[in-house]
C-alpha cells in the first residue's frame, strides 16, 4: 500500500501532536474493535475466534521487526515483558542503563537489586564507553521518551558484543516510525499503543533463542502451552518450545485492534514512514528556528507553551514549559503550522 492511500484511513481532529503518548487507530483497527464489542455484548461467538487477531498481530510484528515469528512473544506492557529477563539474571550481575531512562526499561532491573543484581546508570551519551568487562547486560530505549533522542543502536550492540553482554531494547517509541532490526539485540520489547497505534494492552517482544534458554516463564498459563486449547487443566507442564512459552493470556479487545493496525504498517515502506514523520518534525523545528533532527519526537523549551497550545487547540505533551511534540502518519503540515503559529505568535 502507498503512504498516501494509507493516510486516508485516519480522520483525527486537527492538532494532535502526541503520538509519543498514544497513537490514533486507523479505520480498520477501530472497526475491528467495534465488531468485537458487539460480539461480546451479544454473545454471538465462542472465544476461540479471538485468538486469530493474536496470531495475525504476532506475525505482523515479526515482519515489522525483521525476525522469525517463532521468536515473538505477546503480552500487555513493556515492563511485563522485561520482567522475566530481569529475573533470569544471576546475583552479582551488572546491568548498565541510561540514567534518565523511562522506568519501564529501568525499574525491572532495579527491583532485582535486593537479590544482588547491580544497576549502573550513566548518561546516554556515555553509554557505549560505559560498557566494560564487568557488564552483563545493557538496557536502553532505542528512542528516548523524554526528548526523542535516537540511541546509537549499532555502536551499543558492538560494545556489548565485545564484552559478551546481552542487549535489551525498549522499542516502544521507535517501532512504527523508525525501521528496526530487532535481531541485532537479544530482546526488543514494544508497547503497541503508541507508534503501532493499537489499543493499550497489546505488547510484543522479540526474544533471541540464546536469551530464552536463560529465562523461566513464571507467568505461564494455558496461552503458553504448546497446544493452548489442550492446556486448560492439569499436569504435566507442556509449554510451547518457542517464544510463545512466555505469552500471557492476551487482552482480546486490544489484539482485535492491534492486528489491522500492525498489518497496515507492515505493508508500508518503512523508509517512507520515517521520512514523512521526521520531515514533519523538522518542519516544526524550522518554524521555531531550531536546527533539524533525526527523530519523529522533538522537545523544545518555549515560554508559556501550555496556554498557547491549548488556546490553539493543539494537543502535545508539555512538561515544565518544555513541549514534546510527536508526528505520525495522520499528522499534516497544517497541524504542524498550527502549532508553530501558537508557539511563535
Amino acid at each position: 500500500m502507498q503512504l498516501e492511500q494509507a493516510q486516508k484511513l485516519w480522520h483525527p481532529e486537527p492538532g494532535w501532536l502526541n503520538t509519543a503518548t498514544y497513537g490514533l487507530p486507523p479505520e480498520p483497527a477501530w472497526d475491528a474493535v467495534q465488531r468485537m464489542l458487539v460480539d461480546w455484548r451479544t454473545g454471538q461467538v465462542s472465544f476461540e475466534v479471538y485468538e486469530e487477531p493474536v496470531r495475525r498481530s504476532r506475525a505482523a510484528f515479526a515482519r515489522l521487526a525483521g525476525v522469525d515469528v517463532a521468536d515473538v512473544t505477546v503480552g500487555a506492557t513493556a515492563s511485563q515483558l522485561v520482567a522475566p529477563i530481569a529475573a533470569s539474571l544471576p546475583a552479582g550481575a551488572t546491568v548498565v542503563v541510561p540514567e534518565n531512562e523511562f522506568t519501564s526499561i529501568l525499574f525491572p532491573w532495579l527491583v532485582q537489586q535486593e537479590r544482588g543484581v547491580r544497576v549502573r546508570t550513566v548518561p546516554l551519551a556515555g553509554l557505549v564507553e560505559a560498557i566494560d568487562a564487568d557488564t552483563d547486560l545493557v538496557a536502553f530505549s532505542l528512542v528516548q521518551s523524554a526528548d526523542g533522542t535516537v540511541a546509537p543502536y549499532d555502536e551499543i550492540v558492538a560494545a556489548a558484543r565485545a564484552h559478551d553482554a546481552f542487549v535489551v531494547v525498549d522499542g516502544t517509541q521507535a517501532c512504527g516510525w523508525l525501521p528496526v532490526r530487532a535481531d541485532r539485540a537479544d530482546a526488543v520489547v514494544v508497547s503497541a499503543y503508541k507508534w503501532l497505534m493499537a489499543p493499550r494492552g497489546a505488547a510484543f517482544a522479540y526474544l533471541a533463542p540464546a536469551l530464552r534458554e536463560r529465562m523461566r516463564p513464571d507467568a505461564a498459563g494455558w496461552s503458553a502451552g504448546g497446544d493452548p486449547h489442550s492446556s486448560y487443566y492439569g499436569p504435566p507442564l507442556r509449554l510451547a518450545d518457542d517464544a510463545r512459552r512466555f505469552d500471557i493470556s492476551p487482552a482480546w479487545l486490544s489484539y482485535a485492534g492491534a492486528a489491522p493496525a500492525l498489518e497496515l504498517l507492515a505493508d508500508l515502506d518503512p523508509e517512507a514512514v520515517r521520512a514523512y514523520d521526521v520531515g514533519l518534525a523538522n518542519r516544526f523545528l524550522a518554524g521555531l528556528g531550531r536546527p533539524p533532527g533525526d527523530s519523529a519526537i522533538v522537545s523544545v523549551d518555549v515560554p508559556d507553551a501550555q496556554r498557547r497550545l491549548v488556546r490553539a487547540g493543539v494537543r502535545a505533551a508539555v512538561r515544565a514549559g518544555r513541549v514534546r511534540a510527536s508526528f505520525h502518519l495522520y499528522t499534516t503540515e497544517a497541524d504542524v503550522d498550527r502549532a508553530v503559529e501558537a508557539l511563535t505568535g
